[in-house]
C-alpha cells in the first residue's frame, strides 16, 4: 500500500467529492500534513539545482513546443519509488481516485502529476486543461509547496467561474486545488519569489474509435 493512503471515507476526501459534485470544484487550505509539504519543496528544490526539471512545452505529441510566451514553468513527472514524500502524496491521490470513483463514478484509471517550478515573472496564460483531440484528463488536481507566501508575492491561480466570475487561490503551502478539467479555465499569474506546486490529472480511459 502507499504510504500516507487514507480512507477513501476520510471527511476530508468527501469535503472534496461533494464541493467537485455542487460546483465543479473545491479548495482545501489544508490538504498536505506540514512536514510532507516540506519534503515535497526540499525534494523539487533539490531536482531543479540538479537540473532535472526542464521547461514545459505546449501541446502534445509531435506538436510539442516550448513557449515561454504562453507558460514559463519547469517541471518533471514524478514516478513511483524515486522519493519517500512523492510516494506518500501518490498514495493520498489514489484515496483521492478512489473516493471520486465511488461517489461520482467518473471511471477514474489513473492519476499523472509533476513537479512544477515557476522562476521569478513566469506565468501561463488562461487554458483548459483537457486536450482538444484527447479527453482522459477528467480532474485537475494543484498542490502547492510554497513556505510563508504572502499575497504580494503574486502567484496566484485565477480561475473562471461560470457562478462567481474570476476567482483567485492564492498557493500557500499544504493548499489543494481540484476542478473539472475540461469545465474551468484558469490562468497562473506572475510571481515575485519561485513558486511550487504538485499538478497533477485524474484520467479515465480513452475512449474507443470503431472502424
Amino acid at each position: 500500500m502507499p504510504a500516507m493512503q487514507i480512507p477513501s471515507d476520510h471527511p476530508l476526501l468527501l469535503r472534496i467529492v461533494d464541493d467537485l459534485y455542487a460546483q465543479g470544484w473545491s479548495q482545501q487550505n489544508i490538504f498536505l500534513p506540514q512536514d510532507l509539504t516540506q519534503e515535497l519543496a526540499a525534494e523539487c528544490h533539490k531536482r531543479s539545482v540538479q537540473g532535472e526539471l526542464s521547461p514545459a512545452a505546449v501541446g502534445r505529441g509531435p506538436n510539442q513546443e516550448v513557449r515561454e510566451g504562453i507558460r514559463g514553468d519547469h517541471i518533471q513527472w514524478l514516478e513511483p519509488g524515486e522519493a519517500l514524500a512523492c510516494d506518500s502524496y501518490l498514495g493520498l491521490m489514489e484515496s483521492l481516485r478512489i473516493a471520486m470513483n465511488r461517489r461520482l463514478f467518473l471511471g477514474l484509471e489513473d492519476f499523472e502529476s509533476h513537479f512544477a517550478m515557476y522562476p521569478p515573472g513566469a506565468f501561463y496564460l488562461k487554458h483548459l486543461d483537457r486536450f482538444r483531440d484527447d479527453d482522459r484528463r477528467m480532474v485537475s488536481a494543484v498542490v502547492y509547496l510554497n513556505d510563508a507566501w504572502l499575497p504580494e508575492h503574486g502567484g496566484h491561480l485565477r480561475m473562471y467561474l461560470d457562478d462567481r466570475g474570476e476567482y483567485d487561490v492564492l498557493p500557500t503551502g499544504g493548499c489543494l486545488v481540484v476542478f473539472l478539467s475540461g469545465e474551468v479555465p484558469h490562468e497562473v499569474m506572475p510571481a515575485t519569489r519561485d513558486r511550487l506546486s504538485l499538478t497533477g490529472w485524474f484520467r479515465r480511459r480513452a475512449a474507443q474509435v470503431l472502424l
